[in-house]
């Protein structure tokens, strides 16, 4: 069976990254310095407040996060003189390393006096209408998910009822047709051909579609096709949770080893995490869309503690411990 996974990847992301992952979900704007942000590494994920910094206590200075000015820092330097201000951000700025950007929390803009002095440090600085601790909580999340171990497999993934199902095989196998009848069948469509899946827990993966192609898929004979221009956006998931892998390959020798009762659980490891395995023979004239859906149904059901094939054995086995009856 070929091996699913690549070289994980541990993305570095900069300021410009940041941005587009959160512009919609943080609601950040530009205040200054956008032509910097492309440049500017986050090397660590957790944002800081520097309100020691700003004091003049730079010894332990977080300078490698997004610092983040809320109500109390901005009202402080509003106590200041402009020069005071001036020399408290020209020292939070030269402490240890340039910081990567700063974040005005509370839709707060730069003092005029202060605009001229912070493009001149080409730090950028992002406005947010969200209140400090929220701002805080929700972008360490966001660069949690963003700095994840990653891999990018070749595999077709669906959201199904509930459940994450990774469609892999050799290519031409008929993954992304199957993958349109579940479409049509009003399941949806994370990622068609190339799935980028990270870590997103200790015993969790996200699976979602590489930005550039997202929303597209590749019929054979047909070409590329917009699935939400031809299903309607219900059609498309931005991206879900992996919960189960369907290998598809070809009839071939020792194919009646495969599992016929669902006792022999096979389970691949990704990034850590087992991931529930399944194999399917692909042979003319077997129905493989319903044989997916109900793989997938089969497994959201195994979630809730019921296994069919478990059942029934246990009922095989109660059965055939019992004493015969006594026909006298």
């Amino acid at each position: 069976m070929p091996a699913l996974v690549w070289k994980p990847e541990y993305p570095a992301i900069t300021v410009a990254d940041f941005f587009r992952e959160g512009q919609r979900s943080l609601s950040l704007s530009w205040e200054a310095n956008e032509e910097s942000a492309s440049r500017n590494p986050i090397r660590e994920i957790a944002p800081n407040r520097p309100g020691l910094a700003l004091a003049g206590f730079t010894k332990y200075f977080a300078s490698r996060r997004i610092q983040v000015l809320g109500l109390a820092e901005m009202n402080y330097l509003r106590s200041l003189s402009h020069r005071q201000c001036i020399r408290v951000l020209a020292g939070l700025v030269r402490a240890k390393s340039t910081i990567p950007a700063v974040v005005l929390a509370r839709g707060r803009h730069l003092p005029a006096y202060v605009r001229s002095f912070v493009e001149a440090t080409r730090v950028p600085v992002l406005r947010t209408p969200l209140v400090t601790g929220e701002f805080v909580t929700a972008a360490t999340v966001l660069m949690e998910r963003m700095t994840a171990p990653r891999i990018r497999v070749a595999g077709t993934m669906l959201e199904i009822k509930g459940v994450g199902v990774l469609l892999e095989g050799a290519p031409g196998i008929g993954k992304s047709e199957i993958a349109l009848a579940l479409i049509e069948r009003g399941h949806s469509l994370v990622a068609d051909d190339t799935t980028l899946l990270r870590r997103t827990g200790p015993d969790e993966i996200t699976g979602e579609a590489v930005e550039i192609t997202k929303s597209y898929m590749e019929i054979r004979g047909i070409g590329l096709i917009s699935v939400p221009s031809l299903f309607g956006i219900g059609a498309l998931r931005d991206h879900m949770h992996l919960d189960l892998i369907i290998h598809m390959q070809r009839p071939q020798d020792g194919d009646d080893d495969l599992d016929r009762t669902g006792l022999d659980s096979k389970t691949r490891d990704v990034l850590g995490v087992k991931i529930p395995l399944i194999t399917v023979p692909v042979a003319a004239g077997r129905d493989l869309t319903h044989v997916v859906e109900v793989a997938a149904l089969n497994q959201r059901l195994r979630a809730t503690g019921y296994d069919a094939a478990t059942a029934l054995d246990e009922r095989l086995m109660h059965r055939l411990s019992a004493p015969e009856p006594d026909k006298r």
